[in-house]
């Protein structure tokens, strides 16, 4: 009985050293597949990083070009106005009563709106040019994007017409042998 014992002991021993060698290698292959994959997960993640990367640096040149052209803008503006209101003060002094202040004010009116009208315009122009910078950069970056995943949806089709064919023409091999085989027989 010690005996009997002793055996089923070593046998389920071994059993289980096999289940834990099997199990070694089956975890260690396992990781070896998700390191891997993770490897060319990496590897495929540079692309989008340096175009992502390559874009943020456009759009910050196309917001500091238009940031930089609306500071130019209020500091023409401010000039402009400062000179302006100067001028209406040079006319206000010489005025010798109220009807001449007043008909001068009103003929400086329409160089003041024409200076407005066309700050207004300049502010309109500079946010349309960055607005259509802005849309390209990120046209750009969007068709690279769908170009790329389209390239990635591509592959694996192209991959699996090889497969087709390749099954295709062991079909086609295999019954032209067949074939053969039959008439050396007959």
């Amino acid at each position: 009985m010690f005996v009997d014992m002793q055996e089923y002991v070593a046998e389920g021993g071994e059993l289980l050293v096999g289940k834990v060698r099997k199990f070694r290698r089956n975890s260690a292959e396992t990781v070896r597949e998700a390191v891997t994959g993770s490897a060319e997960t990496l590897k495929a993640l540079k692309s989008p990083v340096r175009m992502i990367a390559r874009s943020s640096v456009k759009l910050t040149s196309v917001s500091q070009t238009a940031v930089q052209s609306l500071i130019e803008l209020q500091s023409d503006v401010v000039t402009s106005a400062l000179s302006d209101v100067a001028l209406r003060l040079e006319r206000a002094t010489r005025a010798e009563n109220i009807v001449e202040l007043v008909r001068e004010q009103i003929e400086l009116t329409p160089a003041t709106r024409a200076r407005m009208a066309e700050d207004a315009t300049r502010v309109v122009t500079i946010v349309k040019v960055a607005g259509r910078d802005f849309r390209n950069v990120a046209r750009h970056a969007y068709e690279s994007i769908v170009e790329r995943a389209e390239k990635e949806v591509e592959a694996p089709k192209a991959a699996v017409r090889r497969k087709t064919a390749a099954a295709k023409r062991a079909t086609r091999k295999a019954g032209t042998r067949a074939r053969k085989a039959v008439r050396k027989v007959a």
